[in-house]
């Protein structure tokens, strides 16, 4: 279940933000940092009428993590746009609720908000998010392929990939 966010939310949050695993290609936040992001997540709603919502998993996990639609907050060679993400707490990985809640939340994109395109983008190394893409029918085309401009110039996680999807090929 996709749902806005309640106050109950940031702790379970916080600690998804501080797990190695679930960071291997983010960088680990602080208890400060993860409720600071809860609250950026919670203005988008209010200034773009859509953003990262809450997981749920009804009789497993009250708070799994988040997966929604954004607006990228940086300047890049495809913005503007509007982002498809997900992070979900290690114990849900690999039961196929980031492809699921991604799909509901990629037709909300399409068909309510009546997008034209809808992208993803990852560090080059994340196996797993790139393959819940390439599920969702998005495309990579390595010149779309760029350095992450809100992190420094030698950092190991500036390099991201960029995959495409539009409403066209949303619909067939």
């Amino acid at each position: 279940m996709l749902r806005r966010w309640r106050p109950d939310d940031l702790e379970p949050f916080a600690a998804m933000n501080a797990d190695p695993r679930v960071m291997e290609h983010l960088i680990v936040l602080s208890r400060e940092e993860s409720d600071a992001l809860a609250a950026r997540i919670q203005s988008h709603f209010d200034t773009h009428g859509f953003s990262l919502w809450a997981v749920e998993i009804p009789g497993v996990a009250p708070f799994a993590g988040f997966i929604g639609l954004a607006v990228p907050p940086f300047e890049a060679h495809f913005t503007p746009c509007v982002e498809i993400g997900w992070r979900l707490d290690a114990a849900c990985w690999n039961r196929g609720y980031a492809t699921e809640g991604a799909r509901a939340a990629m037709t909300y994109g399409f068909e309510t908000l009546g997008l034209s395109e809808i992208v993803s983008f990852t560090t080059s190394g994340n196996v797993r998010s790139r393959r819940v893409m390439d599920r969702l029918g998005m495309r990579h085309n390595a010149s779309d392929d760029f350095d992450h401009p809100l992190l420094p110039a030698a950092h190991p996680l500036r390099r991201h990939v960029l995959y495409r999807k539009t409403a066209m090929t949303a619909r067939s």
